[in-house]
């Protein structure tokens, strides 16, 4: 890693399937992805996913779940 690929302020991403991660500010944003909040430090970032992201599973894993325990 060079010294240019270090930032100071991280967004945090998430992706369809709710799962979150942290990508650094000026940088694009990977297909499938999208920023949520404001940039902040790295620390600020893994903390605001800690309060996002709750349940691991996948949203699609989630939605079958609840369309399994709904049916008759």
């Amino acid at each position: 890693m060079t010294n240019t690929d270090v930032s100071d302020e991280w967004l945090v991403v998430v992706n369809d399937e709710e799962q979150y991660s942290i990508w650094a500010k000026g940088r694009p944003v990977p297909a499938g992805w999208r920023a949520v909040g404001e940039p902040d430090s790295r620390d600020g970032c893994l903390r605001r996913i800690e309060e996002l992201w709750t349940d691991m599973r996948p949203k699609s894993l989630r939605d079958r779940i609840a369309a399994a325990s709904d049916a008759p």
